[in-house]
């Protein structure tokens, strides 16, 4: 299933429930907000896109606290968990992903290889994480995320756990 399979398939659902969407990206730069943003009439479900790729812009546009990158890193369960809440806070979306990983080539570390993605997805009531390991150069990395990022959304808009699967 391609990429914009995947995003009309979720703009079908949320639309079904009069949901929106946002994201919060760090690896893809955006590359999720484009797949949806693909789709004709998506500006009826798709509320909001940040790119926060420092950590800097992760703390001021959505609220993740400084010191947890002094405590587990930019990439991990902590960190995309509350960029999720901050893009729903900020947004008013019902439902959320957030991403944040090493796509390489460098800036991979023992503990944290690259290819090493944490991604989060939330709804009102949930937030579900999960760790990747992807394969492949930087833009296959990016481009495993995104799908993914998406997969997930479908299965928690259709109330399954997006971390499965």
């Amino acid at each position: 299933m391609t990429l914009t399979d995947l995003a009309s398939r979720l703009g079908e659902a949320l639309q079904r429930q009069d949901a929106q969407v946002t994201t919060a990206e760090s690896c893809t730069g955006g590359g999720i907000a484009e797949a949806i943003t693909r789709i004709a009439g998506s500006s009826a479900w798709f509320e909001a896109g940040y790119v926060t790729y420092s950590n800097a812009q992760k703390t001021l546009q959505l609220g993740v606290p400084a010191q947890l990158f002094e405590q587990v890193g930019a990439v991990s369960a902590e960190v995309v968990q509350a960029m999720a809440r901050g893009a729903q806070q900020h947004s008013g979306a019902r439902f959320a992903v957030a991403v944040s990983g090493i796509a390489g080539p460098s800036g991979g570390s023992a503990d944290k290889p690259v290819g090493t993605v944490w991604i989060a997805w939330a709804d009102s009531a949930q937030l579900h994480t999960r760790r990747y390991l992807f394969a492949g150069d930087r833009q296959a990395v990016r481009e495993q995320t995104v799908v993914a990022a998406l997969q997930g959304l479908l299965r928690l808009a259709a109330g399954e756990n997006p971390a499965q699967g």
